[in-house]
């Protein structure tokens, strides 16, 4: 046996029975056997830092304004209202918006969409609420701000809404049961150019997934380019022997830096899957298939991928979609489906 199989048979058939039996036994095994976590550990604290140090020394931190102004809304939705909500953090998310505002050309984590869905909610919760000696002060505040964008004293864009007022979809769902039957994994394309425009579309729609405290912890990474393509294309194991044949990789990058807790670190695998599905039902519907490839944590892999892309240091990849115009003569595999039997569980 080499030195890795005695390693690997120490760990499952000596330790794992034994550490598993309380977590501080597994921290003192991650700890002392395995640097499985390791890597996990450092982003985590890396995005911490970093968002904590951008509120310590008043510089933008977008993702903390996202949120701030997300907590606004669900107050103002509120059907028995308090005339004094949120004086724990208006102070520090008009501060916030200020600094975003005053810094609008320093990072494209700020545009001008959302300083107006933040300076539309603020005055909307500058109109509803009493001003007594805490709101006056930091309304004035907020009057002497440079903004960027015009606010509206009476916005009734960018605010909350009733349900009423949505425009509904004509979509059926027979229609949409079909497009998702329809979407599956294609490993062969043809070689056709991928109109750039279309993944933009796919992106906007996937853009309105839900995302927790709408901080959107993600982006897209798109590479055309063949020999960059490539190059990213061979890290991850799974599709190795397709992957030239795939004519746009998109690697999902999850930014730790948009928690200041460690009890959220896994907020953005959520946020970004549900944008993933969003966005690979959307390039269905413009004509073109993709292919979803598992990313597992495998510190090579990582090592690989971080010299190959310049990731941040609080920057991690989450998945990668390969995309293009699916090979009609290309197989698919046929995959069965659970049965909505087995994965509902009421009231358990």
């Amino acid at each position: 046996m080499s030195l890795y199989q005695i390693k690997i048979y120490v760990q499952n058939n000596i330790l794992l029975p034994i550490v598993h039996r309380h977590r501080k036994l597994a921290d003192l095994y991650y700890f002392l056997f395995s640097s499985e976590f390791s890597r996990e550990h450092q982003k985590v604290l890396k995005g911490k830092y970093i968002h904590l140090k951008a509120m310590k020394e008043g510089r933008p931190n977008a993702f903390h304004l996202r949120r701030q102004i997300h907590r606004l809304e669900k107050g103002l939705i509120m059907k028995n209202r308090r005339s004094l909500f949120a004086l724990d953090y208006i102070g520090d998310t008009v501060n916030n918006y200020k600094i975003l505002s005053e810094k609008l050309e320093t990072t494209q984590e700020i545009d001008e969409g959302l300083l107006l869905w933040a300076s539309h909610v603020l005055q909307k919760y500058f109109n509803v609420v009493d001003h007594n000696e805490v709101i006056k002060p930091l309304y004035e505040l907020f009057c002497q701000i440079d903004h960027k964008v015009k606010y509206q004293k009476e916005p009734k864009e960018y605010v909350p809404y009733k349900r009423a007022v949505v425009k509904k979809s004509q979509i059926s769902y027979d229609d949409f049961l079909q497009l998702t039957i329809q979407r599956r994994s294609v490993r062969y394309f043809l070689p056709d150019e991928v109109p750039y425009d279309l993944i933009e579309k796919a992106c906007t729609a996937a853009a309105y997934a839900p995302s927790a405290c709408n901080r959107q912890p993600f982006e897209f990474r798109i590479f055309t380019e063949k020999d960059m393509k490539n190059k990213v294309g061979a890290i991850p194991a799974g599709i190795r022997p397709f992957f030239k044949n795939i004519p746009v990789i998109i690697v999902l990058i999850g930014k730790l830096s948009a928690y200041p807790f460690e009890r959220d670190r896994h907020v953005m695998y959520l946020d970004g899957g549900l944008a993933s599905m969003s966005f690979i039902l959307a390039l269905e519907t413009l004509g073109l298939s993709s292919l979803t490839i598992n990313w597992p944590d495998i510190e090579f892999m990582e090592n690989q991928m971080d010299n190959t892309i310049a990731l941040e240091p609080d920057e991690r990849p989450m998945m990668l979609i390969g995309l293009g115009y699916a090979d009609p003569e290309g197989g698919i595999p046929y995959s069965q489906k659970k049965s909505h039997e087995q994965l509902l569980v009421a009231n358990k």
